[in-house]
């Protein structure tokens, strides 16, 4: 599956995917027919293990973890992000996005954001999507901000120390 924007092609990660980018660069470039940008991931592996993992258990879980964006001017791997898992019975995803250091300051996180908000409340069992960020100003949550996102508290993370909460209702 691809979600369509502007500038991006936001490429739904199956697990044949996934093990090409845990197996690094070159293995992945290959398995998509894409350039791959340098440090277009700072999650990780380890994510994208996680991913795998979340996607080998169940079926249902298809389309519901990461997605690569693809500049499609440059035809390139810019990123990632996507999903914390498919909605909860209460109606409840949570996404997550990050853009390479080159590819950074052009609206292109923004862009994905509202890709992947516009894709999960296609779904009607997404009543609310939720972000989280350190607990500071950043790019991030200008992101948030310009998504329609309301900060909605601040949790005490065991790994990142203090977080903040951020929340998208679908509307009526």
């Amino acid at each position: 599956m691809i979600i369509e924007t502007k500038n991006l092609e936001l490429l739904s990660c199956d697990t044949e995917i996934l093990k090409a980018a845990i197996q690094g660069d070159e293995m992945l470039a290959n398995k998509i027919s894409k350039a791959i940008q340098d440090n277009w991931t700072e999650f990780g592996v380890g994510a994208l293990q996680y991913s795998l993992d979340k996607l080998t258990e169940s079926e249902e879980e298809k389309n519901w973890w990461t997605y690569f964006p693809i500049h499609k001017q440059d035809n390139k791997l810019i990123g990632s992000g996507g999903y914390k898992g498919k909605p909860t019975v209460d109606g409840i995803v949570e996404i997550g996005y990050e853009i390479a250091p080159e590819y950074r300051n052009r609206g292109l996180a923004t862009e994905m954001a509202k890709g992947l908000i516009e894709n999960a409340f296609k779904d009607k069992r997404v009543k609310l999507i939720v972000a989280h960020t350190l607990a500071q100003d950043s790019a991030s949550t200008k992101v948030l901000q310009k998504c329609g996102f309301k900060k909605v508290g601040e949790i005490n993370n065991s790994n990142d120390g203090r977080i903040w909460k951020w929340e998208l209702k679908r509307q009526r």
